[in-house]
């Protein structure tokens, strides 16, 4: 048994390097600000279990370079970004040198155009990698993330799967994968939840729970191998809408 996990836990570290770098496009060449520049709206969460805290900066608006205003453990509040050759750079320092942009670039990521509200999860890239981190987006749109949905991202390189309620789906590595509004629940409205890898012809349950699913909740779940784990971690974020005024227009 300790042999399989050990096999297990290699072979996810293995093509975990892979699965990130498929989750990111390449660095722009210059960092310089376009003509026209495109704004985004970002909110972003640092996913990084070993180092959970960290100072990033990107341009906003009026091309000033700003903190990355990070919640640890949670969605940061929106806040206001400028693309630069159609990509989110990040900065690991707010004293940027213009003659030098690249220098200072701790993560970037080609935005698509149709994506004007964007979740961006920053992870750790490979060790000493240059820049030191990855990003992932999410399209944070009403319309393509509805509330009551879920999203998952798996960051393993084995097979795995999610049965929540009554939807059972596959969970491909490197890929965003929509879990839609769980409505087989109970009087609590609480549904089973439970995670999956596939290990030869067997699927083996390595996490399961009662989660609460409510229409006013958005969860991103991100599965991932902690240092020195025999098995995947499951990290969630939940997004809850902030309370409405008494009074207020819906």
């Amino acid at each position: 048994m300790v042999v399989r996990q050990r096999n297990l836990i290699y072979m996810i570290h293995k093509t975990l390097l892979i699965i990130v770098s498929a989750l990111w496009l390449p660095i722009a060449g210059q960092a310089q600000q376009s003509k026209a520049a495109v704004q985004l709206q970002i909110r972003a969460v640092l996913h990084d279990p070993v180092n959970p805290v960290a100072e990033l900066f990107l341009p906003d608006q009026t091309g000033a370079i700003v903190k990355l205003n990070l919640m640890l453990g949670n969605l940061s509040v929106e806040q206001t970004a400028i693309l630069i050759d159609d990509s989110l750079v990040l900065y690991n320092t707010e004293a940027v040198d213009p003659k030098n942009p690249q220098a200072s670039v701790a993560a970037t990521v080609k935005v698509p155009s149709n994506i004007k509200q964007a979740i961006v999860i920053v992870v750790p890239g490979p060790a000493n990698s240059k820049p030191a981190y990855r990003m992932i987006v999410l399209d944070n749109s009403a319309t393509a993330f509805p509330k009551g949905e879920s999203r998952i991202i798996s960051l393993i390189g084995v097979e795995a799967a999610i049965e929540a309620g009554e939807h059972k789906l596959p969970l491909i590595a490197g890929k965003i994968t929509p879990l839609p509004a769980v409505k087989k629940v109970n009087e609590f409205n609480m549904a089973q939840t439970n995670f999956y890898y596939k290990e030869n012809t067997s699927w083996v349950a390595f996490t399961e729970r009662q989660l609460q699913y409510l229409d006013e909740f958005r969860r991103i779940f991100i599965i991932h191998v902690t240092p020195g784990a025999t098995f995947p971690t499951v990290t969630t974020i939940v997004d809850v809408a902030p309370a409405k005024p008494i009074g207020s227009r819906p």
